[in-house]
């Protein structure tokens, strides 16, 4: 069975550079997917999903559901280890209802628990803005992302938090305090 633990935070919080140390630490017994990786490789890979993902992505919107929902689960079913770190979902009410219907009727990935890496709006937009990685990065979309977390998150951390499975991790830390921290917690899981 596929144990799943999905990881969500801020644009800038630092939620997959975390995972990806986790699962570098881990490399027997722990994968890490990033759904905007996973989006970007589509869009990278010029098919025609990729080019409608794109059109969101480049906007700072929320890719449909289905295209959402398509890719994790594909990645999450042909995962190389039982340990699935995800981050970066899911970002809306809709997203939430449907991976929990998914999990619902799935009997071999389980939902561990859904680990929140906590930044202020303030170190977001400078870790954001200071990488400046491409189009995605500029301010007025970095506020509509930032817009797009915020506003389904108290009902995302409701909706986990009654389900005894949303850990909170302060990521105003060093890497190696945030990382450590986050990893002892996996592990206690297991």
């Amino acid at each position: 069975m596929k144990k799943l633990f999905l990881i969500i935070g801020a644009p800038g919080s630092g939620k997959t550079t975390d995972a990806e140390i986790i699962a570098a630490r881990n490399r027997n017994s722990i994968v890490h997917y990033s759904t905007g990786d996973l989006l970007r490789a589509e869009v990278a890979s010029g098919s025609e999903r990729g080019v409608r993902i794109d059109s969101f992505i480049s906007k700072g919107l929320i890719v449909p559901i289905e295209i959402a929902i398509e890719t994790i689960v594909g990645a999450i079913k042909n995962a190389p280890s039982n340990i699935v770190l995800f981050d970066g979902y899911p970002r809306s009410h809709e997203q939430m209802n449907e991976l929990d219907k998914f999990l619902l009727n799935e009997k071999d990935v389980e939902l561990i628990t859904v680990i929140e890496v906590v930044v202020s709006e303030e170190i977001a937009r400078d870790r954001v803005l200071g990488r400046a990685r491409g189009e995605d990065d500029k301010s007025e979309v970095f506020n509509n992302r930032m817009r797009v977390y915020t506003e389904p998150l108290n009902d995302i951390q409701n909706f986990y938090g009654a389900k005894n499975c949303l850990k909170k991790i302060n990521g105003e830390r060093s890497i190696d305090e945030i990382v450590d921290e986050m990893e002892a917690f996996i592990q206690s899981k297991l």
